[in-house]
């Protein structure tokens, strides 16, 4: 099992220490930098200016949204930063949610797995650098009728084939991803409940697409924090806040997947009183709604021994490359929270 690093959204507040956490994951030997986008910061800038001044470290983009960009200037980006970075270029996509779509973007989200699958084959298609033609319900190039004509990419990439990843949650699109992706990333994944909320719809899609999970990387992102095993209540506590976000205010009351996500793993009670506060502005109910199991089911927390075993279980459960948020006031915790990663992956025999 690999271990990557999430930077998340650029503008949280560690702007001026991210780069130094890029830099010293890419010093450790992590396989790949992941950063975020929403409605504020773009990823691919980020994911340029850390390329410039890293040297061995892949970096991706969790997520490009796919109701941000047309297919083919993702795949014009893709080839762009693979070509700068020298082969280090890893494109995560995502549709993003109905909020955001409709309302950031102007793009209704409506028929997201058949507009995922469309907007894949014509990424993948332009990536090729053949002339681009498509026919599909949601995309038609050339347009017809008109002065359009097939054209193909200029830019070279690095690599033949970029390795592309779909962020899924729910059952249908974690099934499309395992059958078109390289990847799934994940959030709020339990070791525990690995298997019954993501792998077996993964392995379902593979299977359709007449291949096994051999080679396919599933890489969920977990918040780290490092400290001793007497403390993970408090450790736990420091992520109530981001919990209660993603269970309670991440969509709509009827379209909130990570809510949905919660639901499955057993907390359908809990789940459903976070949001309830959460949308109703009880935002510091919502997070003490939150139950600590959740919590330390789904994030990295305590000792360097405590953190290997949870490695190794979610090793076990399927994961390849184990993606890490570490947490930290400082930019000492953040990079103290990274060497730990690795004595961690060392100790559980995973590096």
């Amino acid at each position: 099992m690999q271990l990557g690093i999430n930077l998340g959204y650029w503008g949280a507040g560690m702007d001026a220490d991210n780069l130094a956490v890029a830099q010293e994951a890419d010093r450790l030997g992590y396989a790949v930098c992941w950063a975020a986008e929403a409605y504020g910061s773009d990823a691919a800038t980020v994911l340029s200016w850390v390329a410039a001044q890293t040297e061995r470290i892949d970096v991706g983009s969790a997520i490009f949204q796919i109701p941000a960009r047309q297919p083919a200037m993702t795949a014009m980006t893709a080839a762009t930063l693979d070509s700068l970075s020298g082969g280090r270029f890893r494109l995560g996509l995502g549709v993003s949610g109905p909020q955001v779509s409709e309302g950031w973007y102007g793009v209704k989200f409506d028929k997201p797995l058949a507009r995922t699958r469309e907007y894949v084959e014509i990424v993948r298609k332009a990536m090729t650098r053949e002339r681009l033609s498509y026919e599909g319900e949601h995309w038609t190039l050339p347009l017809p009728g008109g002065p359009g004509k097939p054209i193909k990419l200029t830019v070279h990439p690095q690599r033949e084939h970029i390795p592309l990843y779909i962020a899924a949650i729910g059952p249908k699109n974690l099934e499309q991803t395992g059958e078109i992706a390289d990847g799934a990333l994940l959030i709020f994944p339990s070791a525990d409940h690995l298997e019954d909320t993501a792998i077996r719809y993964l392995r379902a899609g593979r299977e359709k697409a007449g291949k096994t999970l051999d080679g396919f990387d599933v890489c969920p992102t977990l918040p780290l924090a490092v400290g001793d095993d007497k403390d993970v209540a408090t450790l736990a506590d420091t992520f109530r806040p981001y919990t209660a976000l993603y269970v309670g205010g991440m969509g709509s009351p009827k379209q909130n997947f990570y809510n949905q996500l919660a639901r499955r793993m057993g907390y359908e009670q809990e789940a459903a009183e976070i949001q309830t506060k959460y949308l109703s502005g009880d935002k510091q109910g919502a997070a003490a709604a939150v139950p600590h199991d959740l919590i330390d089911k789904t994030t990295l927390l305590g000792s360097v021994d405590r953190i290997a075993d949870r490695m190794k279980a979610y090793a076990a459960a399927g994961v390849t490359t184990l993606s890490l948020a570490p947490a930290g006031f400082t930019l000492e915790e953040r990079l103290a929270s990274l060497r730990a990663g690795t004595q961690a992956l060392e100790r559980a025999g995973l590096a």
